[in-house]
């Protein structure tokens, strides 16, 4: 609809309008600023006599149609003038216009400035022909008159300010009059909706007509609600099925498939609505036009995008249960088309608008990327239905199952009708140009996806031309999209859409017939990662899911077994080989001098592979690199270097640093796992087998030359700080030896031999282990010009194994020392007890009993311990029982080592073993441990003898002994008391054998005996006076004690003091003898010298005793009441 102005008609007098200032007049009032009352307003000025009511159509358009405000100019100086003349003329016009409804006047008298006032709002008339005016014409409180001092030329915005303002209250009013007006028209309409005869069509114009006007005003919003209410109504009448007064649903016209969707003027809509034969298809793109129009007079392009892409879908679905009725593909070819053009008019809108940032441009690009999804989805089921696309994923998830009827029989396609958009045709009879228009709308929605920042949806599509390529035969580069995808979703948890593409990937490539390489295990890996962490009930692959899986296993399997590793070891040298893959990109062959790839492992241990090439043709590369080196474990790919010429080229791989595109993406972390080569130079660290505590630790350093004849060999120790190793003070038997601070220099060590090298090192005691890196490099004397390294690092426990707890206990002339160990495997003191096993929950205990005649011993004593851990008893068991069935067998020992390795590592990842072999000695191994084939009738015979039952014996293993320095205590005084009840007086009735029965408040005689020696004191202390205190322990509860409770008495060697006591029991029942304490006092000494306090021990030598106390008889009685005798 064309945009409308306001009106305002105007009326001058005739010999003002012949004048050249009319013609002034008339140029300068249209370009005076807007009227900001409604923010923007475009006056339209025409003459009253222009306007003839017969132009006034019957149906209501809108309320501009008519003017708002009607002017009269006049430009009269002289009174006279005006009460002869142009009064009649004001009369006259004042007549004709209040007779019109919703339209305001306004009389405008235009004065020549007097030169000589300096202000221009003064005139030279003084104001008396603008009072005849008012008071002729402002019959009510309103002013409807103005003067404007103007002359030709003036170009003072301020002349024309009260001007202005009279007219935007003129038309506000006017305004606001005639929409009340209309509205009170549209509420009548509105509340006649469920009475007979009501036309949603009549409707529809009125309310449209209220739309118009405010959109003819600038006032967009309140327009739009407008369509917005007609909608709202429209879909209540729909729901209510008063479809009476409709057409069709739809009635397809040449072109309505290709037309522009928000193109309102595309049919003559207003007059179908008018003819009450519009289609609902027609009535809701019309709807959605207007709406649009107004969105973008708003600039509001999300929102336009918003709209289209909600009426696509839901009339889509209407249209579809009707699609037999319509021309063939004409739904797919509407909502292709309708997409399409709502993105290209949009842009096109958006051109003439500010240029949108932020959140805001995202959030455009990314409806219009939605808006191009769908027209995508529309070639998913187009394709179908022709042939062009396989009916199943991606393709068919846009194909819409209709699940309702329509309520009448639809009526024959016309044969004659055919959809009009040229692309759909050609795509139609035209499989390749199909598949373009495919790519090409695929890549757009991808392209909007992207800029606004959606990489699922991006991503997803991208999945949809890599399926489009597997079908049309482009298998390469199906894969290739397929096996970079899921790299994308793993990041956000995808798990689903990660699973598909896998699967699809797996797929193309059986479909290529590629074999089955390190390529095809990744991506099978990968999909079995997924299968297990979906979490979905409905998976998106098509196949039968368990079945696939099984298959995949198994091929996994198979292929598993046939895979060679990127890196070996040489079976003649200490060399290691990798296998590695370079990519020439270039169409040309390229010259190397040499190609190298740096590995770094724990703590920064670097291991260097090179390899000498001449050419890298184009494509792939496969070239073997190597180290000289004996290290083993896990690193990663640091860097690449190539070197040509004089030119270097080098590539960090590890992350960090670094600007561009490759720098911004997350690097993928290679890990390279260097296998252990059984033949190759080797180092052990652990504690030395004798252990003396007191005395410098030290550690066995053990380096094993293995096939290797070694010249010369230099071993370096790190630690952690502060710890430090005395190279200087290590030792090394029947070997050359040079030692310097920082290390050992070691020559002429022969194969299959081990070096064992003694090396001090501090104090380590708040350590439990400490990690050791050992650095050797070493020449041998096949190949001295070569220098070969190993870097390793070492756990080794430096804390003793052994907790040993040691008391002291004197009685009398001998001392008592339990001792308790727990930990290890200790040989027993006594023959039945030849090995004993000490665990953390389960200790070890041993009585020692100390003897002296001469008193206390004076040197320390030495207590030695013999042990081994548990794991070393394993591991020599394993090891003989594998040797002892290699020989039987006659089987290489290569196969051995294998095999001892794998069993240590089974029992070392599983503990619950232990518990077992500690008991029986069984140790079960099971038979799905992978050792190799070759192996396993060995390794049956391993298992078999090693599930036996086998006591533990001391001549298996390795035997450690650690000695331990043991101070035995002196003491000035040992004391040993008691508590003896003297024997009871004998009577007739009680026989001699038996000792009489003692009762509750019984008094007993009791003696308290304390015996006292001085064995353990020093010799010159023996003549020291001691005396002691002794203190019965009051226990009010169990006895009632008479007699000298506390004394003191003086202490002689071997010699017992008593004192007599009466003890009555308050209570029957086991009662135990009060505690005897005895204390040593303060020795006598000189005035002003602190008294010394001798040391005692003492001995309670009837702690275990309790005598039985029987309770007193005596009589009590009963009173039973056994009730009355019923009758």
């Amino acid at each position: 609809m064309a945009s409308q102005r306001v009106l305002v008609t105007y009326v001058a007098a005739q010999s003002f309008q012949s004048s050249d200032s009319w013609t002034h007049f008339l140029a300068a009032l249209p370009s005076r600023p807007n009227l900001r009352t409604v923010q923007e307003l475009d006056v339209s000025l025409v003459p009253l006599d222009s306007l003839r009511d017969e132009h006034t159509s019957q149906v209501p358009v809108t309320l501009l149609e008519k003017p708002l405000l009607n002017l009269y100019v006049l430009s009269c100086e002289d009174v006279e003038t005006y009460k002869t003349i142009v009064k009649k003329q004001i009369k006259d016009w004042h007549a004709s216009v209040n007779q019109r409804k919703n339209q305001e006047w306004l009389i405008i008298h235009v004065a020549r400035p007097d030169s000589k006032n300096v202000d221009r709002k003064f005139f030279s008339m003084k104001g008396s022909v603008l009072d005849k005016i008012k008071a002729d014409f402002n019959t009510d409180k309103r002013d409807r008159c103005v003067q404007l001092a103007w002359s030709t030329g003036e170009q003072s915005p301020a002349v024309w300010a009260d001007l202005i303002g009279k007219i935007k209250d003129g038309l506000l009013a006017a305004f606001d009059t005639a929409v009340q007006a209309r509205e009170e028209e549209v509420k009548r309409s509105e509340g006649q909706r469920h009475m007979p005869g009501w036309n949603f069509c009549t409707y529809f114009i009125l309310k449209e007509s209220l739309a118009t006007s405010f959109e003819g005003v600038n006032l967009f919003e309140d327009a739009l609600q407008q369509y917005n209410e007609l909608e709202a109504t429209f879909m209540n009448v729909l729901g209510e099925k008063n479809m009476s007064w409709f057409g069709n649903l739809i009635n397809p016209t040449p072109k309505d498939d290709s037309l522009p969707l928000l193109s309102p003027s595309k049919k003559s809509y207003r007059e179908l609505i008018l003819a009450n034969t519009i289609s609902v298809f027609d009535l809701r793109v019309y709807l959605l036009a207007r709406q649009s129009m107004l969105l973008n007079k708003m600039q509001q392009p999300i929102e336009i995008c918003r709209k289209a892409m909600l009426f696509l879908s839901t009339f889509g679905k209407r249209l579809r249960e009707i699609e037999k009725a319509l021309p063939e593909h004409f739904v797919e070819s509407w909502i292709f088309s309708s997409a399409l053009s709502v993105v290209d008019q949009c842009d096109s809108w958006a051109s003439s608008w500010p240029e949108l940032e932020g959140v805001a441009i995202a959030r455009y690009n990314a409806n219009k990327g939605e808006l191009l999804e769908l027209a995508k989805s529309q070639l998913d089921i187009l394709g179908v239905k022709v042939g062009h696309l396989p009916p199943k994923p991606p393709f068919s998830m846009a194909i819409q199952t209709v699940t309702t009827t329509p309520s009448s029989p639809l009526p024959e396609r016309n044969p004659l009708q055919r959809i009009s958009k040229y692309e759909i045709l050609l795509a139609v009879g035209d499989s390749e140009a199909f598949y373009d228009l495919y790519c090409t709308t695929s890549n757009r929605a991808i392209d909007m996806y992207v800029k606004a920042g959606r990489r699922k949806f991006a991503l997803k599509l991208h999945g949809c031309l890599a399926a489009l390529d597997k079908h049309r035969g482009r298998l390469s580069n199906a894969l290739a999209i397929f096996s970079s995808l899921p790299a994308h979703y793993a990041p956000h948890m995808w798990t689903s859409l990660e699973s598909f593409m896998l699967s699809r990937a797996i797929d193309t490539h059986t479909l290529l017939q590629k074999p089955r390489d390190r390529e095809w295990i990744y991506l099978l890996l990968a999909f079995l990662r997924t299968y297990v962490n979906e979490t979905s009930s409905e998976p998106l692959i098509s196949h039968n899911i368990d079945h696939y899986v099984t298959k995949l296993a198994t091929a996994l399997r198979e292929v598993s077994e046939k895979l060679d590793s990127d890196v070996r070891c040489s079976q003649d040298e200490d060399l290691v080989y990798l296998t590695v893959l370079i990519h020439n990109r270039l169409p040309c062959d390229v010259d190397v001098d040499e190609v190298g790839v740096v590995l770094v492992g724990e703590d920064t241990a670097r291991l260097k592979f090179t390899g000498k090439f001449t050419k890298l043709v184009p494509g792939k590369n496969c070239v073997t690199l190597t180290c000289p080196t004996s290290s083993h474990g896990t690193y990663v790919h640091e860097s690449t270097e190539i070197q040509i010429a004089h030119l270097h080229f080098q590539w960090n791989h590890k992350g960090g640093g670094g600007t561009g595109v490759a720098s911004t993406s997350r690097k993928r972390t290679v890990l390279v796992h260097l296998p252990r080569n059984p033949g190759s130079l080797d180092v052990q660290l652990c504690l030395p087998p004798n252990t003396a505590l007191g005395t410098s630790p030290r550690l066995h350093l053990i380096i094993s030359s293995g096939r290797n004849d070694l010249a010369a060999a230099s071993v370096k120790l790190s630690a952690p700080a502060g710890i430090a190793f005395d190279f200087v003070n290590s030792q090394l038997h029947s070997k050359e030896i040079d030692v310097f601070e920082d290390g050992i220099n070691i020559f002429n060590v022969p194969p299959n031999s081990k070096t064992i090298i003694l090396v001090p090192h501090s104090d380590v005691t708040r350590f439990r282990a400490i990690k050791i890196d050992v650095s050797i490099t070493y020449k041998t004397v096949r190949d001295p010009a070569l220098e070969r390294t190993l870097r390793t690092s070492k756990l080794s426990t430096v804390a003793l194994p052994v907790a040993v707890n040691v008391e002291d206990f004197f009685r009398g002339e001998r001392l008592l020392a339990p001792l308790t160990a727990q930990g290890v495997k200790i040989l027993g003191c006594r023959p039945s007890h030849s090995v004993m096993t000490a665990v953390p929950d389960r200790p070890v205990s041993y009585m020692f009993c100390i003897e002296s005649d001469r008193g206390p011993v004076l040197d320390p004593l030495e207590l030695a311990i013999t042990y081994r851990l548990l794991r070393e008893e394993v591991e020599a068991l394993v090891n003989k029982t594998v040797e002892d069935v290699l020989h039987q067998l006659s089987q290489e020992s290569e196969i051995g080592t294998k095999m001892v390795q794998g069993i240590i590592e089974y029992l070392e990842c599983d503990a619950s073993w232990v518990e077992l072999y500690n008991t029986t000695g069984e140790l079960i191994i099971p038979s799905t441990l992978d050792v190799g084939g070759e192996a396993q009738e060995v390794f049956s015979s391993v298992q078999k003898i090693l599930s036996q039952p086998n006591p533990p014996s001391p001549s298996v293993g390795p035997w450690r002994e650690m000695t331990i320095p043991v101070d035995v205590p002196k003491m000035n005084i040992v004391a040993d008391a008691w508590i003896a009840v003297r024997p009871f007086p004998q009577t007739e009735d009680s026989p001699h054998s038996e000792c009489p029965s003692i009762y509750a408040g019984q008094a007993l005689s009791a003696t308290v005996c304390i015996t006292t020696f001085l064995h353990w004191n020093d010799p010159d202390n023996k003549r020291q006076r001691y005396r002691m205190r002794y203190d019965v322990e009051e226990r009010t509860k169990d006895w009632l004690i008479c007699g000298r409770k506390r004394g003191d008495f003086v202490v002689q060697d071997e010699t017992t003091f008593n004192v007599s006591l009466t003890l009555v029991p308050l209570h029957h029942g086991y009662i135990s003898f009060p505690k005897v304490d005895v204390r040593p006092l303060p020795l006598d000494g000189e005035e002003n010298v602190p008294r010394v306090l001798p040391s005692s021990d003492t001995h309670q030598s009837h702690g275990a005793e309790t005598v039985l106390v029987l309770p007193r008889g005596g009589r009590s009685t009963f009173v039973v009441n056994m009730g009355t005798e019923r009758v």
